[in-house]
């Protein structure tokens, strides 16, 4: 990273705000590249019968049982999208996946407060039934589709894992699972009120939603990314888990400490001169791959 972007990054602090989502946003859409050979993008393909059940697909002509990455957004559950209103994002993501060969594949999912948990691992499951019924005909292979969630998108992605009773008739349908600055027991999480929204105010019910337990029995290969500048309680989430598979499996799970990076840069990086995490998935998709 270069040092006047790990300034810039550092003066924000880790404190979420419409400052730091602005200014990080500006400053990194500027050095996503202009595509020297646009992959073709099929957009909002429904997935299910919510008008926010819609994916795009990003995908190279000639595409043949390819690897099929999957973003989920986040946006505190209550917001966010696919594709940010004149904003690269997150086309970066899908579009970076293709010139690595694969399919990439962007979705969007219902919302807090009008959908509570667990719906954002049902729409997950909804996707990946549609992606395992028909990303073969677009080059995809149902086999080796790997997940990759940021904040409340890696939130339901960990929920899907935790949740085998969303899995679709086919099972989990992944091959791995990337979870970038995601909540994962929302019982020990600072209350805020995007998790009223989305879990409820009843928080003596919150144990019930912690995903923990389920990533530490899942046999999905997961990897894990925090960023140096994510809130704080993004950082112990992370912490907590690696205790959680140290005391469960007598190991830590695979973990990427991101420097110079805040809660939303990781991302909004892929496919920039900034880069750290996409290589760090690239390298993940193709162990659990075979790419």
């Amino acid at each position: 990273m270069q040092a006047r972007t790990r300034k810039l990054l550092k003066s924000l602090g880790c404190e979420l705000s419409h400052g730091l989502i602005e200014q990080t946003q500006q400053h990194l859409a500027a050095a996503v590249p202009a595509p020297q050979n646009e992959p073709l993008v099929v957009r909002d393909l429904a997935y299910g019968s919510d008008p926010r059940h819609r994916l795009d697909l990003f995908l190279r002509p000639g595409a043949q049982d390819a690897p099929v990455l999957v973003f989920v957004h986040g946006g505190g559950f209550v917001m966010g999208d696919k594709r940010l209103p004149k904003l690269p994002f997150y086309d970066n993501v899908g579009m970076w996946a293709a010139d690595q060969g694969w399919i990439g594949c962007t979705i969007n999912y219902r919302l807090a407060p009008d959908h509570m948990w667990p719906s954002g691992a049902q729409d997950i499951a909804g996707a990946l039934e549609w992606l395992l019924g028909n990303v073969a005909s677009y080059g995809g292979s149902p086999r080796r589709i790997v997940l990759m969630g940021q904040s409340s998108g890696a939130t339901h992605v960990a929920s899907y894992l935790a949740l085998p009773q969303v899995h679709p008739a086919q099972g989990v349908g992944i091959a791995g699972a990337v979870l970038v600055s995601g909540h994962y027991d929302p019982a020990v999480a600072a209350p805020n009120a995007y998790h009223l929204a989305y879990y409820g105010t009843d928080r003596s019910r919150y144990p019930e939603f912690s995903m923990v337990q389920g990533l530490v029995c899942t046999n999905v290969p997961l990897c894990f990314a925090v960023a140096e500048y994510d809130g704080i309680d993004y950082r112990r989430q992370a912490a907590a888990m690696v205790g959680a598979f140290g005391k469960a499996r007598g190991d830590i799970p695979r973990i990427h400490w991101l420097p110079g990076h805040n809660h939303l840069s990781p991302v909004l990086a892929i496919g920039t001169p900034y880069d750290t995490l996409g290589p760090l998935v690239a390298d993940f998709v193709r162990g659990r791959c075979g790419d």
